[in-house]
């Protein structure tokens, strides 16, 4: 199927691993000019056709900079995936999650989205665009483990849902995409869930990931791949008339109706 997102432009954020770096290549391949931002820029970014820009989305300062280096370089924003983010595990419950946690986990997790859109908007509103944002299933699948990051994400997909109200009849959708556990180094890497989990549980970081992919009824982790064709389908005039809608990619994962 063509996409027909030749020619479009898009800012991806988080873009150097992970869901980020598996969007930009889709997006790459159907022939979008993109700008890829991220912290670190030197690795498989390198690699690809792209417009890098190394920014820190934690920063407020650095959402309006971004825009504007994507403004300058492609002329402005037809599609904006909004993917920063990050999870941290509490093994040791509530009790263990500070104030400077709570809002470290609500900066980056919601405000970097809030901010990079809220820059992006005016260009957006010009070109009739889209906005994409990767969301989580812990938004409505609230887990004590990442108790912050659940809350985060939950107001993440009430924002981008108000959001999506208010610009509508204006020609921009807003989307989002709520993945349940991906193969990525969030999961699998050193320092990730899987390794957290391991460590605090007395368990081998393999044993936890393989019993998290039996939660769902694929038996598997998502790959960052699926998640990426999923975010460029919403990002397509192929369907045009969706707007307000969370996409949950989760293998099944998600039992409720």
């Amino acid at each position: 199927m063509d996409l027909r997102l030749h020619g479009k432009t898009a800012l991806v954020t988080g873009a150097s691993r992970g869901i980020g770096l598996a969007v930009t290549r889709t997006l790459v391949e159907e022939g979008v000019r993109v700008v890829a931002s991220a912290r670190n820029v030197d690795g498989d970014l390198k690699e690809l056709p792209v417009e890098a820009v190394s920014v820190d989305l934690a920063t407020p300062e650095d959402a309006a900079r971004v825009v504007d280096e994507a403004v300058a370089r492609v002329g402005g924003i037809d599609i904006l995936v909004n993917n920063v983010g990050a999870a941290r595990p509490r093994p040791g419950g509530f009790a263990s999650v500070t104030d400077d946690d709570w809002l470290a986990t609500i900066n980056l997790d919601l405000m970097s989205a809030v901010r990079t859109t809220r820059a992006a908007l005016p260009s957006l509103l010009e070109r009739r665009g889209t906005i994409v944002t990767v969301c989580s299933v812990n938004a409505t699948l609230p887990d004590p483990l990442v108790i912050d990051y659940s809350a985060a994400k939950a107001a993440c997909l009430s924002f981008f849902k108000s959001l999506s109200k208010e610009v509508g009849a204006r020609g921009v959708r807003v989307n989002t995409v709520s993945p349940g556990p991906v193969a990525t180094d969030l999961w699998l890497g050193k320092g990730g869930v899987a390794d957290t989990v391991g460590g605090a549980m007395g368990a081998q970081p393999g044993e936890v990931a393989a019993k998290a992919a039996t939660d769902s009824v694929t038996g598997r982790f998502t790959r960052p791949e699926e998640v990426a064709d999923l975010v460029a389908f919403l990002a397509s005039d192929r369907v045009g008339n969706l707007t307000g809608t969370d996409t949950i990619v989760d293998g099944g994962l998600t039992q409720t109706i």
